[in-house]
């Protein structure tokens, strides 16, 4: 997977296509994130010894291919690409649409 929390995502299939946000969380082993603000869910809490219970609206999971990461430069959707770094040899993130660097 090519995400890595902080990054600005945009949905694109699903019923929330269309929004953006930041991720929150990566299920590498399950090959979902969480963004924020997206796929919102409720879930009953019951009361414990320091919080009230209730009903709570939180982000759920959602699958990586439904999210395309936003260009730095242009400000669309993109593919992420990989390259080496010709300083340090290191294996960096690009976006393919401008080549600028995501990291």
């Amino acid at each position: 997977m090519n995400f890595k929390v902080g990054d600005e995502v945009v949905v694109i299939a699903g019923s929330d296509k269309g929004k953006k946000g930041k991720i929150i969380k990566t299920l590498r082993a399950e090959n979902k994130v969480v963004v924020e603000g997206v796929h919102m869910v409720k879930k009953h809490q019951k009361p414990t010894g320091q919080e009230t219970g209730g009903i709570l609206e939180i982000e759920a999971p959602i699958h990586a291919s439904n999210v395309m990461i936003i260009d730095p430069k242009t400000k669309k959707r993109t593919r992420i690409g990989h390259t080496t770094d010709t300083k340090t040899d290191k294996k960096i993130r690009i976006a393919k649409k401008s080549n600028e660097k995501l990291d």
